[in-house]
C-alpha cells in the first residue's frame, strides 16, 4: 500500500510540474494561484492535497489520505469546488462535492475496541461534500484552508454517513 501512495504522490507532483504555467486572469477573479500542493491534517487523517483552478472560480482538488492509526488504509478523493471571495482578496470560501474510493484493511473500529473482520483489504467507494474557507498569502507562496468534508461510504463493514470533523490544509502555491 505504501508503494501505491508513493506512486500516486509522484504522479501528482509530475502532473503539477507539467501544468505549472502562468495564472490566467478571468476578469474579477477569486483565485490567487493556479495550482497548490501540500498536506491535509485532522485528528485522525493525514495526507496530501493538490488543488488546481480549471477556469475562473472553478477548481478541482485531489486528496490521498490515510488514517494515522491504521497506516494500511488509504483513501483517494476527487473534488470539484466553487470559490467565491468574502471580504478581502486573500480570503475565499468554497463548496463542492466529489467521490472517493478507500482501500481498508478488514480490521475495523467499533467504538471502544478493534474487531478483526478477516484477512486482506476491501474497497469502499463513496460520495463527498466539502465546504470551507481559505487564505492565500500575497507575499509568500502559501495557502491555508479549513473545511468540513462529510461523506457517505457505500460498501464494506464501515458503510455509513460520516464526517471527518473537518480538516486543515497548508499548500505551496504556484
Amino acid at each position: 500500500m505504501k508503494k501505491v501512495v508513493l506512486f500516486f504522490s509522484l504522479f501528482a507532483l509530475l502532473a503539477v510540474q507539467a501544468n505549472a504555467q502562468k495564472k490566467k486572469s478571468y476578469g474579477k477573479s477569486v483565485e490567487n494561484y493556479n495550482t497548490a500542493l501540500g498536506i491535509r491534517l485532522n485528528p485522525w487523517v493525514v495526507g496530501f492535497t493538490i488543488k488546481h483552478f480549471i477556469q475562473g472560480p472553478h477548481a478541482i482538488e485531489g486528496l490521498v489520505t490515510t488514517n494515522h492509526q491504521h497506516k494500511t488504509n488509504v483513501t483517494f478523493t476527487g473534488l470539484y469546488e466553487y470559490h467565491w471571495n468574502i471580504g478581502r482578496p486573500e480570503l475565499n470560501m468554497y463548496a463542492g462535492g466529489g467521490v472517493h474510493v478507500g482501500f481498508y484493511d478488514r480490521r475495523d473500529y467499533d467504538w471502544d475496541r478493534y474487531i478483526d473482520k478477516g484477512k486482506g483489504t476491501y474497497v469502499s467507494p463513496g460520495l463527498d461534500g466539502i465546504i470551507g474557507v481559505e487564505w492565500t498569502f500575497k507575499n509568500i507562496p502559501l495557502n491555508l484552508s479549513a473545511d468540513l468534508k462529510p461523506y457517505v461510504q457505500f460498501v464494506g463493514p464501515t458503510n455509513y454517513i460520516g464526517e471527518e470533523i473537518g480538516g486543515v490544509s497548508a499548500r505551496f502555491t504556484f
